[in-house]
Order: structure tokens, then sequence, then C-alpha cells
């Protein structure tokens, strides 16, 4: 009984600790988009076309395309402009970074520095990636009301 409160306190706690700024089924990872690829980008609603194409350059640094795909394929960069179009002050952080024009020294220099945006981007990005079908269910492989008999260990590669 114990152990049951416990995992139900767990599974509360959840749900009021989250930073999604949506409820689940607004959730835009959880919508198919066909895998968006910057040829295709859709319209979007806050960034303008040349920003959009922007932020598909950062999110496939931050996530790239290797053996699985890429933030790109999973559609993330439409996904930040969903989150952003809604929340305007990341949307602001976001809209000043690209402002400066980037490349991969200069991310790597943000880096060091602890870069307010580069954090925010950094967030919404693996927000937008794991909470997409790519993400959660072909990389990560949930597997979402299933029952496991035990849970599968983590083997972590060495580098």
């Amino acid at each position: 009984m114990a152990e049951r409160r416990d995992a139900l306190k767990i599974i509360g706690a959840i749900g009021t600790t989250c930073a999604f700024p949506f409820s689940a089924d607004e959730l835009y990872g959880q919508h198919d988009h066909g895998g968006a690829k910057e040829a295709q980008l859709p319209s979007p609603s806050y960034f303008s076309r040349d920003e959009l194409k922007q932020v598909s350059y950062v999110a496939d640094l931050i996530i790239p395309r290797t053996d699985t795909p890429g933030a790109v394929d999973a559609g993330v960069p439409a996904y930040i402009d969903f989150v952003c179009a809604r929340n305007p002050e990341l949307g602001r952080t976001i809209r000043s970074g690209l402002r400066e024009g980037l490349d991969l020294i200069a991310l790597q220099a943000l880096e060091k520095d602890g870069s307010p945006w580069l954090k925010a981007f950094k967030s919404v990005t693996a927000d937008g990636y794991y909470t997409s079908k790519i993400g959660l269910l072909d990389e990560l492989g949930y597997q979402g009301n299933t029952v496991l008999a035990a849970f599968p260990s983590c083997e972590i590669p060495e580098h």
C-alpha cells in the first residue's frame, strides 16, 4: 500500500512541476507534422520566414540528424514558433539571439558564457524534439498505456 501511495505522490508531483506552458492536448510535439524539412517549413505564426530558417539551423546544430532523425525532421522549428507565439517573453529571448546571426563558433562561445538565449533555445528544442513522435516513440522507444514487468536497463555507451 505504501509503494502505491508513493507512486501516486510522484505522479502528482510530475503534473505540478512540468515546465510546459500548455495542457497535454496542446503539446505541439504530440501532433503528427510529417517530418518538416527546411524547404517545407509551415507558415510561421511568430517568426518571419527568414527567422524560422535560422531557428531551423540552430535547432539542427543542437539535435542534428545522425542515425536517428534530428530536430528539423521532428518538426522542432514549427514547435518553437508555436511556443514563442504563445509565450512572448520566450519569443523575445529567442528572437534577440537570432538577430546576432549565429554560427557554430558563436554557439560554442555562448555556451561557455552561459548565455540565457542559448539555454532557452536548447530547452525549447529538447521539449519539441522529445514530445514529437520521432523523439518520444522512435528514439526513446516510449510505449504508452503499457504495463512493464520490469524496467529495461539503461546502457550508456562509453565515449
